[in-house]
């Protein structure tokens, strides 16, 4: 039941926020806020519970209730090291996220907080579920509070934004479905065992062709999400055009959604046909980390240029997704988390810019430093931590990522290690032009406030010790890549400068891999 309660916990008192809204608003943020650190508490005790890299066990919990047993559906939920992180990140951008809204949000207070919590929710169980039925319904269920948090509270063009949004990840999504129940029945008809399980369904036989087709179905879901070049383009406008609670939780966890799609289910579903789209992923992979920083530089409007960024980061996590090395997984893991951790904080702290000048446009920046130095400082250390600065976390993430890819091709780990130098660019760009430089408009605004300022303290110790001590990170979700590890297929084609990587231990020991339990 403790898995249960992880997702009901934050739907249960995101009605409760909704609910105690008609008697004022300080009701919904202090129930918000006490369910979120409440959450973060309890998952960080079963993190410090969970014996990482002590055992071979590749699930830490689980659970398997019948839900409609006719149709092979369970309310089947487990936790191992990887999805114990991203709930953990979950956890802590969720009070983040409240606390981010404390001022910015007055109009339907009550409903703003419901809408949050049950995004958190959505996405807890899409971190758990081990039913693809299930997978798909609480996929689905994200897409929802996030349409009303960004149409409801977003800024000028939130409309635009907010169906250019919906209309591709639901495209996406219903083309994960069509993959879903294709593995369905062939598993059905290859077993006469009709089921959603995912630990089932590891192992399926089927053709190569059919095998392609439905794991195209998968990677258009997950790529959409994450998001890859060209499938990005409803991430700007939706970053842009969010309230700042909706920024941190898209850029620091839904992003990540669609990376853990790509761990959890497709290439351990799909091995084969995953080796064979690899060359093409990492290529795309580098143009996305190329191409979101370049973007980036590009900018006028401050949070567009930090959504770009994240268009960046997915790049490099696709790059180590798809190189298959230890390394390479390791590093990508820890730039999912990273990344939620820095640029969820350069949201926050885009947002209390706004909120003070009213503008996102940085050419009416510039001098804010003497005006808002701890702001500027807090801007200053993420900025450092996205170009990859050693001893912050993001380096640490990167530089597995390159290590690991130049295994298997160096030379896109050489135009990847390129990237490096484009976030230096944008990332000092942006620092000279809304701190530093000629002061464009005399503002008189105040600093950092206690609230602000704890959120930050908070943020920065954890960029920092993940950047000088990593290895609590990478113990908790070795496990679960060690067994992922197990499933990659390699024979990679060799004009794309890709080496041929260790054949792994084939199908059966695969799903052997992933069927063990606590």
């Amino acid at each position: 039941m403790i898995l249960i309660s992880l997702i009901l916990w934050y739907a249960v008192a995101g009605l409760a926020a909704w609910i105690s809204g008609r008697w004022g608003n300080a009701w919904p943020r202090w129930i918000a806020l006490g369910a979120t650190i409440f959450h973060l508490v309890a998952v960080a005790g079963l993190w410090f519970w969970y014996p990482a890299g002590t055992g071979q066990e590749t699930w830490l919990l689980q659970i398997d209730l019948p839900w409609i047993p006719q149709l092979g559906i369970h309310l089947h939920l487990a936790i191992d090291g990887l999805s114990l992180l991203l709930i953990l990140l979950c956890s802590l951008l969720g009070v983040m996220a409240v606390a981010a809204s404390w001022r910015g949000i007055d109009q339907r207070v009550g409903f703003f907080h419901f809408n949050l919590l049950w995004m958190l929710a959505a996405l807890v169980g899409v971190f758990l579920a081990l039913d693809l039925f299930l997978f798909y319904f609480f996929w689905e269920m994200m897409l929802v509070p996030l349409y009303f948090l960004i149409g409801i509270w977003g800024h000028e063009r939130r409309l635009y934004a907010t169906l250019k949004f919906f209309l591709f990840t639901q495209a996406g999504g219903l083309l994960m479905l069509v993959g879903i129940l294709g593995l369905y029945v062939v598993h059905g008809q290859d077993t006469g065992t009709f089921t959603f399980n995912y630990l089932e369904l590891l192992g399926t036989s089927m053709p190569p062709t059919v095998a392609m087709l439905l794991m195209l179905g998968f990677f258009a879901a997950f790529a959409v999400k994450l998001p890859v070049v060209p499938l990005h383009t409803w991430l700007p406008d939706a970053h842009t055009e969010a309230p700042t609670a909706g920024s941190v939780v898209l850029a620091g966890l839904v992003l990540k959604a669609g990376a853990y799609g790509f761990l959890r289910l497709l290439i351990p579903l799909f091995p084969e046909a995953a080796d064979r789209i690899a060359p093409l992923a990492m290529v795309l992979g580098v143009v996305g980390l190329l191409y979101g920083a370049l973007q980036a530089f590009g900018q006028t409007d401050l949070k567009r240029l930090v959504a770009y960024t994240s268009v960046s980061h997915m790049g490099f996590v696709l790059l180590g997704l798809f190189a298959g090395t230890p390394l390479a997984m390791q590093g990508a893991v820890v730039v999912m988390i990273t990344h939620g951790i820095s640029t969820g904080s350069l949201f926050i702290l885009a947002g209390s810019l706004y909120e003070r000048l009213k503008t996102r446009d940085m050419a009416r920046m510039g001098g804010l430093w003497s005006v808002v130095p701890r702001l500027g400082g807090a801007t200053m250390v993420f900025a450092l931590a996205s170009l990859g600065l050693p001893g912050l976390g993001n380096f640490v993430g990167e530089f597995l990522v390159l290590a690991g890819v130049y295994q298997v091709s160096p030379p896109l780990a050489i135009v990847a290690a390129v990237g490096l130098v484009t976030a230096a660019v944008y990332a000092l760009s942006m620092m000279q032009r809304v701190f530093f430089g000629k002061e464009a408009e005399a503002w008189h605004v105040p600093d950092l406030d206690w609230r602000e300022g704890a959120m930050m303290v908070v943020l920065i110790a954890l960029i920092v010790a993940i950047g000088l001590y990593p290895q609590p990170v990478l113990n908790t979700a070795q496990p679960a890549l060690d067994a992922l590890q197990q499933t990659m297929v390699h024979s990679v084609p060799v004009e794309l400068g890709l080496e041929a990587r260790d054949p792994g231990l084939g199908i059966g020991s695969r799903s052997e891999a992933w069927r063990q339990g606590p």
